[in-house]
């Protein structure tokens, strides 16, 4: 296989809102707000207008934008044997994804994120993780991950206790590794954990800006350009209008953006860039080819709703 994916199995539930819905509930625009109280979350949810439900999650949004260009993937992901579990498992085989997982009854739901669409097309996110943050090294895979090219990990799994330990066992066992930072309250959260991994334990890290600056707490560029040749790693950062950038065995490769899109929905560009990338990398296409076709696939899902072409 050439890649798996490992990471929160979220139902994503997208919803259009206004601004002030976002104040009102006291979230941060464009952020990810994790909560822990399945009530809280059901009562955000009521009276809200669902426009569409999709088998989401970071890393399964990049595992499936590989699968539809033709790459033989798989991933690995928690779910509970309850209705948007047995959904769950149905998006992704419909899309001719690999699941290695066998779902039973938990405890608690199959996790799910409440995406709202604000009328300037960001995205605000609050996921329940339900039983998708409860993943552990009893859940993995291990000839799946030891017949894979490459694993890819989420930043979103050190969210919760007993992932780590899921992902560390995949780290040993793998031959390559790649992971998105996911999101800057991740990093913020799991600073020190995360310089670790990127030093340290990854291959190919994808980052945006913010994430990155906020990793190694700067707000220069210039010194993030540096960090990148002096760790010595596939460091793939994406920066909004500015394009996206890569950097790999003391290079560094730029990309700007697409032009004149009807831009709708910013959910999954990062999930769909890394897939498009990552699918060059395993295809031996250039660094350059690499950035645009990541670029080609942020640039289409942006101008639908969701995470999934």
């Amino acid at each position: 296989m050439k890649i798996l994916g490992i990471g929160n199995a979220i139902v994503d539930v997208i919803c259009k809102v206004e601004d002030n819905l976002i104040s009102k509930n006291k979230l941060t625009k464009g952020l990810m707000k994790l909560i822990f109280d399945e009530n809280e979350f059901k009562e955000l949810l009521t009276n809200l207008k669902i426009e569409k439900t999709i088998s989401g999650g970071s890393v399964a949004n990049s595992i499936v934008g590989l699968s539809q260009l033709g790459n033989n993937v798989g991933f690995i992901g928690k779910i509970s044997d309850d209705n948007f579990g047995a959904k769950y498992e149905e998006g992704l085989k419909k899309e001719k994804v690999n699941f290695f997982y066998s779902k039973k009854k938990e405890t608690l739901p199959t996790g799910t994120c409440l995406i709202l669409v604000t009328p300037d097309s960001e995205r605000t996110m609050c996921t329940f993780l339900g039983t998708a943050g409860k993943i552990s090294e009893k859940d993995l895979d291990i000839n799946a991950i030891k017949n894979s090219e490459i694993i890819f990990l989420e930043g979103y799994l050190w969210d919760e206790g007993e992932p780590k330990k899921a992902f560390d066992k995949a780290i040993s066992l793998s031959k390559k590794v790649a992971m998105s930072l996911s999101d800057k309250f991740c990093v913020d959260r799991h600073k020190i954990h995360f310089l670790n991994l990127v030093q340290n334990k990854l291959d190919i890290i994808f980052a945006n800006e913010g994430e990155i600056k906020s990793l190694i707490k700067t707000e220069k560029f210039d010194e993030v350009i540096s960090f990148g040749k002096q760790i010595k790693k596939h460091l793939v950062i994406t920066r909004g209008d500015k394009g996206a950038i890569s950097i790999c065995n003391n290079e560094v490769f730029e990309i700007g953006i697409k032009e004149n899109l009807n831009i709708i929905d910013l959910t999954g560009a990062g999930d769909l860039f890394a897939a498009g990338y990552l699918h060059g990398l395993i295809n031996n296409l250039s660094i350059i080819e690499c950035l645009d076709k990541g670029t080609e696939m942020s640039s289409k899902i942006i101008q639908k709703i969701g995470a999934r072409l």
